[in-house]
């Protein structure tokens, strides 16, 4: 009886193709290890000079240092970010363009309805967050209220009268005050302006009564003075005015509006890419040169990182868009 042979053509194409697949898989661990070994793009959907941008350049500065490539920043302002953000999206998933983005990239999906062509959370890959700035409930000293509760009892007192400022509609200050009077159940006076500084203006003029600020926009006024805080939008207190309460403390619920400031990377990242990157942004956060850095800006180091970021991100994506929905805010 002559011997069966099996055919030879099939046992060839999968011996190639496990070579194939265990070839790529190599390279990519390859190319992980040896990561970065050209410059990374950093974007930063902001002008030079504002707080993102002058927090992504510290942290530029010490991902450099640490992964020996150069981080270069990519200022990419305009269309409430999603200029940056579309080119992160649309970026390949090797580690080598990033996004340096802030709460506001959770913002995007309910401000501007079916108008992005990417998915601000299935799109990206959020590895870590380096600073944050809790919203801070600031009033002018000619308003007579010494604490919060004062603050609410005037606002109850006088519905729709007691004016609150943010830097224009769908800013992060705008989405803190509706979220607090929602929450509290108070009418106030939303006075949207062309951003951060002409609101501490009229608060120091007495123009405005109040404003729900982030803590980095009026700590110089705060320090000074020329402007009383009531309370702290976070879970603990901050470093920078310990004195304060949280609203918590102060009687105004479990309500927090901190800001965050953190990288993103398009989605498909490789886990040791983002380890490498999650490594490197948790030491900044970390290191004495940044904690001083941030402290100067009035901001807090903070390191979130991986699936607690990423949940964050998608927790806030639906906040904010049933917010922009109840209030009807759409972006220009």
């Amino acid at each position: 009886m002559l011997e069966q042979k099996m055919p030879l053509a099939p046992i060839s194409q999968a011996l190639v193709a496990i070579v194939l697949v265990a070839s790529g898989t190599a390279q990519a661990q390859t190319g992980a290890a040896t990561y970065p070994t050209k410059p990374v793009k950093l974007v930063v959907g902001f002008a030079a000079g504002g707080p993102t941008d002058v927090v992504a350049r510290a942290f530029a500065d010490h991902a450099s240092k640490a992964l020996g490539q150069p981080f270069i920043i990519d200022n990419k302002p305009g269309a409430g970010t999603i200029i940056a953000a579309q080119a992160v999206a649309s970026a390949p998933a090797d580690g080598y363009t990033l996004l340096f983005g802030a709460t506001n990239h959770a913002m995007i999906p309910g401000l501007y309805q079916g108008r992005i062509k990417f998915d601000a959370v299935k799109s990206f890959r959020p590895l870590c967050t380096v600073a944050s700035s809790p919203t801070v409930l600031v009033v002018a000293p000619s308003l007579p209220v010494k604490t919060l509760a004062d603050y609410q009892a005037k606002a109850r007192a006088e519905p729709g009268r007691v004016t609150a400022g943010t830097a224009g509609v769908g800013s992060s200050g705008h989405f803190a005050t509706e979220m607090f009077a929602r929450a509290q159940g108070l009418q106030l006076n939303h006075v949207p302006y062309k951003g951060a500084a002409p609101v501490v203006t009229d608060l120091m003029g007495g123009q405005l009564d109040s404003s729900f600020a982030t803590l980095g926009s009026v700590l110089p006024q705060i320090q000074s003075g020329k402007l009383r805080v009531l309370a702290v939008g976070a879970p603990k207190r901050s470093t920078l005015v310990p004195d304060v309460p949280t609203f918590a403390e102060a009687g105004g619920g479990k309500y927090a509006a901190d800001v965050w400031y953190g990288v993103l990377a398009p989605a498909g990242l490789p886990e040791p890419i983002a380890q490498a990157l999650e490594r490197t942004a948790a030491d900044f956060a970390k290191s004495a040169s940044a904690i001083d850095k941030l402290r100067g800006l009035g901001l807090d180091a903070e390191s979130v990182c991986g699936n607690a970021f990423a949940s964050r991100v998608a927790r806030e994506v639906t906040t904010y868009g049933q917010m922009a929905k109840a209030l009807d805010l759409k972006a220009d």
